[in-house]
Formats: C-alpha cells, sequence, structure tokens
C-alpha cells in the first residue's frame, strides 16, 4: 500500500498469531507431543544400534521442535483467561493417539484415492475412508464427552497443549 507521496506503507501486523495459524500450531504440537511421548516409551526396547540411534536422533528433533514452537503459544489469540483443565490420567493421552491415528489415515485414503485408476480399488478405498471418518467421529465425541479435546475452547486447546508438551518433554527414556 503506498501512501499520498507514493512511498510503501505495509499495514502493522498484530501483536499475536492468527486464528489459522495458531490452530495449525496446535496440531503440530499435539501431535508431536504425543509422538514423543510414543517414541521414549519404546526406546528402552529397541535393542539395534543403529535403530536406537535414529530413535534418539527423533527424540531430539521432536524435542527441539516442541520448544521451538511453545513461546508462540503466549502470542495465541486470547479473550479472556481460562481454568487450567488437569488430566493426570494417561486416558487423554491414549485418546488422543487413537484420534491422530484416524485422523492421519483419513488424510491419507484421500491421497490415496486421488491417486487410484483402478474402480473397483477405489471404491474399496472410498468405503474404508468412510469408516475412518465414523471412527475419527466416536474418538472425537469421546474425547470432547470427556473435556480431553475441549475443540471450542481455543484457550484450553492451548493449555491442555503445553501440558502435553512439557510432560512429553520431561519424560524420560
Amino acid at each position: 500500500m503506498n501512501d499520498e507521496g507514493g512511498n510503501n506503507v505495509s499495514k502493522q501486523q498484530p501483536n499475536h498469531l492468527a486464528w489459522h495459524e495458531t490452530l495449525e500450531m496446535h496440531e503440530l504440537v499435539a501431535f508431536q507431543a504425543i509422538g514423543l511421548m510414543k517414541i521414549k516409551q519404546a526406546y528402552a526396547k529397541v535393542t539395534d544400534p543403529k535403530l536406537k540411534m535414529l530413535y534418539k536422533e527423533g527424540i531430539l528433533g521432536l524435542s527441539k521442535n516442541i520448544k521451538e514452537l511453545l513461546p508462540f503459544y503466549s502470542m495465541a489469540p486470547r479473550h479472556v483467561e481460562g481454568v487450567q483443565n488437569k488430566h493426570d490420567s494417561q486416558l487423554p493421552f491414549y485418546a488422543g493417539d487413537l484420534l491422530a491415528l484416524f485422523k492421519t489415515g483419513v488424510r491419507n485414503y484421500a491421497i490415496a484415492i486421488t491417486e487410484t485408476a483402478s474402480a473397483p480399488l477405489r471404491d474399496t478405498l472410498k468405503k474404508q475412508l468412510n469408516r475412518a471418518i465414523d471412527m475419527h467421529a466416536k474418538i472425537f465425541n469421546y474425547m470432547y464427552e470427556n473435556s480431553y479435546y475441549p475443540s471450542y475452547d481455543l484457550e484450553k486447546i492451548l493449555e491442555n497443549d503445553v501440558r502435553l508438551a512439557n510432560r512429553a518433554l520431561d519424560q524420560s527414556y
């Protein structure tokens, strides 16, 4: 944008993240925190030295990613101070892991269908995609009903992300 004198004037950005980038950040942190917890749990069971090194590299990489993203949570748009919702059990982790599995499955089926030339295979994939969508909905509803995924309350979602991320970072391996 130019002012009356023809000088380039840029509109000043707000001092917070946009809603859409906040939600993408939420998806990344939640998915990576669950993944980090899973590979930390598996690390001790891996006996092959090369694979163990890959696991360790994965742990360090995911930890770094999460640590780099957490400071941006303070820049998320906020309306009111939320009440922290604590979940000490492993149930939110297990439910979130199951939700992520089926969410990824839905995405993978959608991509696979666009690459399918065979009508019988496409029909099969469409049926499986619909089953994955239905299962995702059931898991989401379970999580929502149990306050594990407060999807209509951005403040609580972000608080849950930070808690889960810190739990994943603090977990030993």
